[in-house]
């Protein structure tokens, strides 16, 4: 029950105790002991909305920054992880296999604003040995949902 209740949280976690009940057959009692217990485990950190940033914010810029770095000896990549994760801007730090060791995920306020915070912050962050930017221009699916609605083609289907 634990996997497939952790399953119908990712993909909606605003479905009521009563709804996963039903959806996983047990009672709403279960369900609440179940997430109470995943949540004191670590296993739940958090609940998010998935936005569409065009409807959202048109002021908000996403970038992703792959960072070349020197791991510190004793601690590995954790402590620069850490140092990156702490600026108010960084949304996500992932640890990757590759060129490039780090993997940023960075909100601001425009392209400059996040053009300044690489080369003003991160650069400059000891044992960083190079950056690489890239910035999204649309979003179209995250986390499974798809982020705009298609619009019905209403041409019709014409066949020979």
């Amino acid at each position: 029950m634990k996997e497939k209740l952790i399953e119908l949280l990712q993909q909606n976690a605003r479905f009521t105790d009563k709804q996963l009940a039903a959806m996983l057959g047990t009672t709403e009692e279960d369900i609440r002991k179940e997430i109470k217990l995943l949540e004191e485990e670590g296993i739940i950190k958090g609940y998010s909305a998935i936005l569409n940033e065009n409807l959202a914010d048109k002021n908000t810029v996403i970038a992703y920054i792959m960072l070349k770095v020197t791991p510190k000896r004793d601690c590995g990549f954790d402590e620069l992880a850490k140092t990156v994760m702490m600026y108010d801007e960084v949304e996500a730090v992932s640890l990757m296999s590759g060129s490039y060791d780090l993997f940023v995920t960075v909100k601001g306020k425009d392209f400059k604003d996040i053009a300044l915070f690489v080369a003003q912050r991160l650069s400059t962050i000891e044992g960083v040995l190079s950056t690489s930017t890239h910035f999204v221009l649309k979003t179209y699916k995250e986390k499974g949902i798809f982020i705009e609605d298609e619009d019905a083609d209403e041409r019709g289907l014409i066949a020979p």
